[in-house]
């Protein structure tokens, strides 16, 4: 293993530490159960913040992946009130579904079901799973998968549709956040139920559920992937009619090295060597976002001409892995020098040294973004995940 590898791998197991800390130290919610909704930059918790399901389902995931890695009994622990958070408070026994949001008493708060939000519990229960053996956490995941195949799927255009009322009528609000198209088909989404269905997979060899795998990373391909380009489309209509909208570098660079891995977790031969091409192309075309200082630009508006000049935390973390993934797929070194360069930008800017866990990101000035440092976007499942994927691929 070269010098600068073990280095690395050194200090990301520091730095998941760090992180790991800061969640078990700043957001357990002692008075209502489970975990504050809140935290800003300046570290003051808001106790009476809603409580998104993403982030519970990402914080969920996080401590149950890296257990595996520290063996530590605090951070099980940790992954324990997360499933029982989700398990009696979020999940919808009535009708089946997941309420987007609860207020900090844990009440339902916002009950539409955004088959984003599915999708991330699917995620993290699997990973409980796999630590566990809770059969409860695998027959949850189990029925929210029915779930999403039964009331998400197109049967008739292919695809998934994105949201639903509590009781899995229409609803006219899609979106995922403000930001978002109003659109019925996302990359985003469909990103995440890949990635949710391909973890349930490794924890239940159930072939039909093989074959979805499949038809959605041949859907994936033939929609969002822009093969000429090597960028995703992101926002379609029911029909999959396209509507423009902008690069997003970090999720092309998520998406490069998140879709073979579940390729490869599928076991399709055809998709696994399809996908190891646009691994390889999406790094190659992400490398027009990365600024001098090595740190990757957060989007680009190809009909403005305009950079979004902000560099966000999660960006940073996915660009790790997807880079390495290219270097692993390619031998070629300057896929690495692109990771220790960002490394090294993050450890400068975005990491917060004095209260620990990773700012929003910065503008171009390098001034800091004040935005949460935990809260319903904001979660230790990016970063955390670079961490726990990098020291498992270094080591392998």
């Amino acid at each position: 293993m070269n010098s600068n590898l073990k280095n690395l791998k050194t200090e990301l197991k520091l730095e998941l530490q760090s992180i790991l800390s800061y969640w078990m130290e700043n957001t357990l919610d002692e008075k209502n159960g489970g975990f504050v909704g809140q935290i800003d930059y300046n570290n003051n918790t808001n106790d009476e913040a809603e409580k998104g399901s993403v982030l519970n389902a990402r914080l969920l995931w996080t401590f149950s992946a890296a257990y595996k890695i520290s063996k530590k009994q605090d951070h099980l622990d940790t992954a324990k009130r997360a499933f029982e958070y989700i398990s009696e408070h979020f999940y919808d026994s009535e009708f089946g579904g997941v309420f987007w949001s609860l207020h900090s008493d844990g009440t339902p708060k916002d009950t539409k079901n955004q088959i984003y939000a599915l999708a991330f519990v699917i995620y993290g229960l699997s990973e409980y799973y796999s630590v566990t053996e809770d059969n409860k956490s695998l027959h949850l995941a189990i029925a929210l998968y029915n779930r999403i195949q039964k009331h998400s799927y197109d049967n008739e255009k292919g695809g998934y549709l994105e949201a639903f009322t509590r009781d899995w009528k229409p609803i006219d609000d899609l979106r995922l956040s403000e930001k978002d198209a109003n659109e019925k088909k996302t990359m985003n989404t469909h990103l995440h139920i890949v990635e949710g269905y391909a973890n349930l997979y490794k924890v239940w060899k159930d072939e039909s559920l093989r074959k979805v795998i499949i038809e959605l990373l041949e859907t994936i391909e033939k929609y969002f992937i822009n093969t000429e380009t090597g960028h995703l489309r992101l926002f379609f209509d029911e029909n999959w009619i396209e509507k423009k909208d902008v690069i997003s570098y970090g999720h092309d660079i998520e998406a490069a090295w998140l879709l073979l891995q579940c390729a490869e977790i599928a076991g399709d031969g055809n998709l696994i060597e399809r996908y190891k091409k646009y691994a390889v192309q999406i790094a190659d075309v992400t490398k027009e976002g990365i600024d001098k200082d090595g740190g990757l630009w957060y989007e680009f508006d190809p009909e403005t001409n305009e950079l979004i000049a902000e560099k966000h935390w999660w960006p940073q973390s996915e660009l790790m892995i997807g880079y390495f993934t290219a270097w692993q797929l390619t031998g070629k070194q300057e896929y690495l020098d692109i990771i220790f360069k960002n490394w090294d930008f993050t450890q400068k800017h975005i990491i917060d040294k004095k209260n620990g866990e990773w700012f929003w990101g910065i503008f171009s000035d390098y001034s800091t973004m004040k935005k949460d440092k935990a809260g319903f976007w904001k979660c230790p499942y990016h970063n955390g995940r670079a961490c726990i994927e990098l020291i498992h691929r270094i080591e392998s």
